[in-house]
């Protein structure tokens, strides 16, 4: 499978950055430290952890939420109400934050981090050539780093939230992703699967 096409990291300044985030009510709801206070990891999973994301990727997703073509009455109405330019400098400010933490691993697991999610993590590393299902390690990189201008930093995101993306992916509620790629990669995923990617990459 091809990967979506590249996407143009806009400048911005991280310094105006930081009040225009603060002025456009960005903190409430994804934290001054960009860890996603409030549900990132609650039974909802309402918002993304934004440290240490690409900006272009989280310019991206504004310009679709305010075009319409994802679906968040919400983050529209944030998203209309923010400029290019200071979209650009509050994209730059989270970019400069300390990249995703990870959810530690419940104290009952003792087994060895390698031992850790082995289906999730053979989804991850290997893919299904069963079902033609990529590894998600082709775009999302080791440890869910990302690729610049490819695809997100997603290792450390909230469990709910990936959980939730995920499912949204798949029901096609949220189809903006470059040729529909994340449509067709959670396509046959099944629930139990979903369940056990959010955990182990919220863990990354």
């Amino acid at each position: 499978m091809m990967l979506p096409p590249a996407l143009a990291a806009p400048p911005g300044d991280p310094v105006a950055g930081r009040e225009k985030a603060d002025t456009e009510r960005c903190l409430e709801c994804h934290g001054a430290a960009g860890e996603g206070q409030g549900f990132s990891n609650g039974a909802d999973g309402k918002f993304a952890k934004l440290g240490g994301q690409y900006p272009a990727y989280i310019v991206k997703q504004i310009q679709d939420f305010r075009s319409g073509k994802r679906k968040h009455e919400f983050m529209k109405m944030m998203a209309t109400g923010i400029s290019d330019a200071d979209l650009a400098d509050i994209a730059a400010y989270f970019a400069t934050l300390p990249a995703l933490a990870g959810t530690p691993r419940a104290a009952s697991a003792t087994a060895p981090d390698a031992m850790a999610h082995p289906a999730a993590r053979q989804l991850y590393a290997q893919g299904d050539p069963a079902r033609k299902l990529p590894a998600c390690i082709a775009c999302h990189g080791e440890g869910g780093k990302g690729v610049a201008g490819v695809a997100p930093v997603i290792g450390g995101q909230g469990q709910r939230y990936l959980e939730q993306q995920l499912q949204d992916w798949r029901n096609g509620s949220r189809n903006n992703s470059a040729g529909g790629v994340m449509n067709q990669l959670a396509a046959p995923l099944t629930d139990a699967e979903i369940e056990s990617l959010a955990r182990y990459v919220s863990e990354m």
